[in-house]
């Protein structure tokens, strides 16, 4: 048997390079293969920090006899789904119309021609009523396959056409204020009034709709359901879902938030601390940022994916056990492992939310830190023509392209770094790679295309922004910088064609109904022209509350301004003045701190 994974760049393939199983990589050789031999697709998805990934590996794709079964009957194919979420996408859309627990891992069987005839996600190595084994369910699988194809191959279809339907939108009216605060108040009917949060159980942050909540527009438009993202982040805070080095695990299984599924996932603390950084608490702050610079961020500068839920106590290996220490007592112990792919949209994420708590909080170490995360992406996740690519792994770039959602986290992401540094050069590079976003230049998975496969679905937020609602997000931080009124229009496009679904779906839309209420009110840009980036003046204008928040110094103001950058035009000559503008409308300008309005 060829092993194929040993040699991949993802650390989840990696794991599974000595399985019995003979699998493929994404690709088109598993394809081909699949056709050659006319059997159907296994296409196995997961990721390297995945509890049940490891279990249903050691169970099942471990075992000898169960791994001949799939050899036999199927080209098996193993798909990181951090590295290709456009191939996760499509497969966990289409395994929803065949079973309502979605998760990872994810086991899908398909046509040679990709398209799903039957999913499911865990299948122990044993009937577990009403789970049936594993074994049993490749034996159906193959039995349906040789006896009823027809019937197999036009549910496939059937499920790929409605998929494709389903992912189009008609374009709507723009959403006004009042809109969006009744779908603020609608996310905050869903509030569980006893342990906070929204739902039952298992109960996730859901940190793009407490961002969302957030917003200036709801605070003042529909301040109870503003309350309520407060009210979850205390919650959260207090519970076990917080580690006790300030990092926060991926999910409650329980409503109360005890039982954390504990990996540690870089997208959602990422989040979380610009969630902290809104809501003012800079305690929460500094553990988040402590848990991101010291153990995901990787020697290069980027930041890791995940760190693992399971690890070596006592000579077991234990989920959890690791985590349920006391600090002191895990002196001892192996931490759990972190993925290391450096993944260029969740930095974008990280490089952003470090940036502005950096800025907010006077801390030059934070800034800095994303500015090496930024420098590691922009250099290494690169393919030989130069464009930008998914992620990287200890210097390797993934062969797998960047999605829209990578390009606009990232684009907004430098902008922030920009703000906090005073460096235009971080702004110019934010506006070359949402251009290509904007201009379609993000390819969609080739081998998806190709299928005829729609990568994307919906536009719904998962475990971070959807493509759509990112680049939107990312050309409305360019409008407000003031590079130029298309980008505003390109916000303006995305959001129209996606209103009616936002708004009749808010909970899922949280990213996409924050970039609409940016449209909806008038930015406040706050620029602070300074000698000293640590005078009084730029201490003052840090701590305002508006869209833009840029201290520069004349010179710096200069070089954003000759870089297309017009919010800056004619505040380069005078040194110590603090020019509070209104969608470019600037107030006249002072020098005194104590004139600069910290409220808006």
């Amino acid at each position: 048997m060829t092993n194929r994974l040993a040699d991949t760049l993802s650390p989840y393939l990696r794991a599974h390079a000595d399985n019995p199983v003979d699998w493929y990589p994404w690709g088109e050789e598993a394809f081909a293969e699949a056709r050659r031999r006319d059997v159907p697709l296994l296409i196995s998805i997961g990721y390297s920090t995945c509890h049940w990934c490891h279990v249903m590996a050691r169970e099942s794709f471990a075992d000898p006899e169960t791994a001949a079964r799939i050899n036999e009957g199927f080209v098996a194919v193993k798909v990181d789904r951090e590295e290709h979420p456009q191939v996760d996408g499509a497969y966990m859309a289409a395994a929803s119309a065949f079973t309502q627990n979605l998760g990872w891992p994810l086991t899908v069987f398909a046509t040679p021609r990709g398209r799903t005839f039957f999913a499911g996600t865990y299948w122990p190595p044993e009937a577990r009523p009403p789970m049936p084994a594993f074994r049993d369910v490749l034996a159906a699988v193959g039995e349906a396959w040789t006896l009823r194809r027809v019937q197999a191959e036009e549910s496939a279809d059937a499920v790929t056409d409605a998929l494709t339907r389903a992912a189009e939108a008609t374009p709507s009216e723009l959403p006004d204020v009042v809109a969006i605060a009744t779908a603020a108040e609608s996310i905050a009917q869903r509030e569980d009034q006893q342990f906070g949060g929204f739902g039952g159980a298992p109960k996730f942050p859901v940190a793009t709709t407490l961002r969302f909540l957030q917003h200036p527009l709801v605070r003042e438009g529909a301040p109870e359901a503003g309350a309520s993202a407060g009210r979850a982040l205390a919650a959260m805070t207090r519970s076990d879902l917080r580690d006790a080095d300030g990092g926060f695990f991926r999910y409650a299984t329980q409503r109360d938030w005890t039982v954390p599924h504990y990996e540690r996932m870089l997208t959602d603390n990422a989040q979380l601390l610009d969630v902290a950084r809104d809501a003012g608490e800079e305690d929460l702050v500094r553990g988040i940022v402590s848990f991101l610079t010291g153990v995901l961020q990787r020697d290069g500068g980027g930041f890791g994916a995940a760190q693992d839920s399971e690890s070596w106590v006592e000579g077991a290996r234990s989920e959890g056990g690791y985590y349920r220490r006391a600090l002191p007592e895990r002196a001892g112990l192996a931490p759990p492992a972190v993925d290391g792919k450096v993944i260029t949209g969740w930095n974008g994420l990280a490089i952003g939310a470090l940036a502005r708590a950096g800025a907010t909080f006077g801390e030059r170490s934070w800034i800095d830190a994303a500015a090496s995360a930024a420098d590691e992406v922009l250099r290494v996740n690169r393919d030989a023509d130069g464009a930008l690519v998914r992620a990287s792994f200890e210097g390797r770039a993934s062969a797998a392209v960047a999605t829209a959602a990578d390009r606009g986290l990232l684009a907004d992401g430098l902008f922030a770094l920009a703000l906090a540094t005073g460096e235009a050069t971080w702004a110019v590079a934010a506006r070359g790679i949402l251009d290509d976003a904007l201009e379609g230049t993000a390819g969609e998975d080739p081998l998806l295309s190709a299928q005829g496969i729609a990568a994307s679905p919906d536009q719904t937020d998962g475990d971070l922004p959807s493509d759509a609602a990112a680049v939107a997000g990312a050309a409305l931080t360019a409008w407000w910088l003031g590079a130029g009124d298309r980008y505003r229009a390109a916000a303006v496009s995305t959001v129209s064609m996606l209103a009616a679904r936002a708004l009749e779906q808010p909970f899922a839309h949280g990213t996409l109904l924050r970039v609409a209420a940016g449209l909806a009110i008038p930015p406040r840009q706050l620029v602070v022209v300074t000698g000293a980036r640590d005078s009084a003046l730029g201490l003052a204008g840090r701590g305002a509350d508006a869209e833009v928040v840029a201290v520069v110094a004349p010179d710096q103001a200069r070089a954003f301004t000759d870089a297309g950058f017009s919010l800056f035009e004619g505040k380069d000559a005078v040194a110590e003045r603090a020019y509070d503008c209104r969608a470019f409308v600037c107030r006249l300008p002072v020098s005194d701190p104590a004139e600069v309005s910290i409220g808006r």
